[in-house]
């Protein structure tokens, strides 16, 4: 708040405040605020190949198996938590446990949402993590963001049900994500009619900014120079974008299943890209980012695959086919996360030593375990970045321990040190040990 009418005082517009709030040099009148810290929490649908995705044993990462090869470069910030199960039982399917129970590890509530042989049941009966850690930091005036947090989708149909959501309020309070970036950056850069608007509201500062830029150091004036470039670019990035899409023909839609449109790999990066951009100008230090919907059938004709992804995930080992499929589809989205990393490998922490990604936990993970057995046990939870202060470089396995305790680990993290987290019954034995 300070920050703000500090800005005010110099007869700075409104729209200039998301672009100069984060910057060192304008908190000289604030006391000292402790490590920043953030969340992205990345999903991807329908399981792993676990002889493709986990190392050979627990200890040091070494050579990553196939999946995670694009993650190399960034191991040993990488951690690793094998058997981690998602114990929630009760009502609904799964799926719908799976995708439902694994941000919020509690119980769905009675429903008439039909799935697979198992009971009906509605909407999860509590708060996501993501969700209770972005109430925890917007308590404190000095983690307060703009947003608190922000929910991506790329290729989510438009559909609400408990296969389609993972982030939720509080009890029966599912968060529906933002599949269009040009929404998005609509949401981001304040009320624009059109994305042409973007351009005249960056006309609109530039004054302002020349006039601040006088008052900041050299570092401030490089990265608030850097950010204005970025939404320029980022601007017509989504220009383009726009017209690519209507030089493709409409995506076939089967009433049961999503198919996803050719330019779902573009859009993936844009909302990357508008993600790294929001976090960078301190707009949210909590994010999600979900690909599809449990149970999805995308078909991902870029990668060479016209299979419905749930299919796949279906078939046998023995299929070979199949089994190549999969290993292309879980390498691209492996692919994905490494943009993310890099992006924020790539992008200094204003005000401290490092990047973005030395101040930010990045993590990946999925309703299953491995498609074709529909189990929650040995869920992929992998980790990236030292923002949780963890120790990395490794792979830990809790041989079957409730993922509810991890949930908690996170919380603690950020230092909001919660007795329990979820059901209960599943947080007996406290918190996992990260350090």
């Amino acid at each position: 708040m300070i920050r703000r009418k500090f800005l005010r005082d110099f007869g700075l517009s409104a729209a200039s405040l998301p672009f100069l709030t984060g910057l060192p040099s304008l908190q000289a009148a604030e006391t000292v605020a402790p490590r920043k810290q953030r969340l992205i929490i990345m999903f991807s649908p329908n399981g792993t190949l676990p002889s493709q995705f986990w190392p050979d044993q627990p200890g040091p990462l070494t050579t990553l198996k196939p999946i995670l090869k694009s993650l190399e470069p960034f191991k040993d910030k990488m951690l690793m938590l094998k058997g981690l199960g998602n114990r929630i039982g009760g009502d609904g399917d799964g799926h719908m446990r799976g995708m439902s129970c694994l941000l919020t590890g509690i119980e769905l509530l009675p429903g008439n949402i039909q799935g697979g042989s198992d009971t009906p049941a509605g909407w999860a009966n509590g708060i996501s993590i993501d969700q209770e850690l972005k109430n925890f930091l917007q308590k404190d005036p000095v983690t307060r963001t703009r947003f608190g947090s922000l929910e991506f989708g790329v290729a989510v149909p438009d559909r609400a049900d408990p296969w389609t959501r993972m982030v939720y309020a509080g009890s029966n309070k599912p968060v529906a994500p933002i599949n269009d970036p040009y929404q998005m950056l609509q949401k981001l850069y304040g009320q624009l009619k059109d994305r042409s608007t973007l351009i005249d509201v960056l006309d609109d500062v530039r004054d302002d900014l020349k006039e601040i830029s006088k008052k900041i150091s050299r570092e401030d004036q490089r990265a608030l120079k850097d950010h204005m470039e970025l939404v320029r670019a980022m601007e017509g990035d989504l220009t383009r974008a726009g017209d690519q899409k209507l030089e493709h023909p409409e995506p076939e839609l089967d009433p049961n299943i999503e198919l996803v449109n050719d330019n779902t790999p573009e859009i993936s990066r844009m909302q990357i890209d508008l993600l790294v951009n929001a976090m960078a100008n301190n707009m949210t230090r909590v994010a999600t980012l979900q690909f599809m919907r449990s149970v999805g059938q995308a078909r991902m004709r870029w990668l060479e695959v016209e299979d419905g992804h749930h299919s796949l995930s279906h078939e046998p080992d023995k299929n070979a086919d199949a089994q190549k499929k999969l290993l292309r589809i879980n390498t691209w989205f492996a692919e994905e996360l490494a943009y993310l990393t890099k992006k924020l490998a790539d992008t200094p922490e204003l005000g401290a030593e490092g990047s973005m990604l030395d101040h930010t936990t990045i993590i990946w993970t999925n309703e299953l375990g491995k498609g074709n057995t529909h189990t929650r046990e040995n869920i992929p939870f992998l980790m990236l970045g030292n923002g949780a202060g963890f120790k990395m470089g490794r792979c830990v396995d809790f041989k079957g321990v409730s993922h509810n305790r991890f949930l908690m680990s996170l919380a603690h993290s950020f230092g909001h040190e919660l007795k329990s987290f979820g059901s209960e019954k599943h947080c007996a034995d406290g918190v996992l040990e990260l350090g």
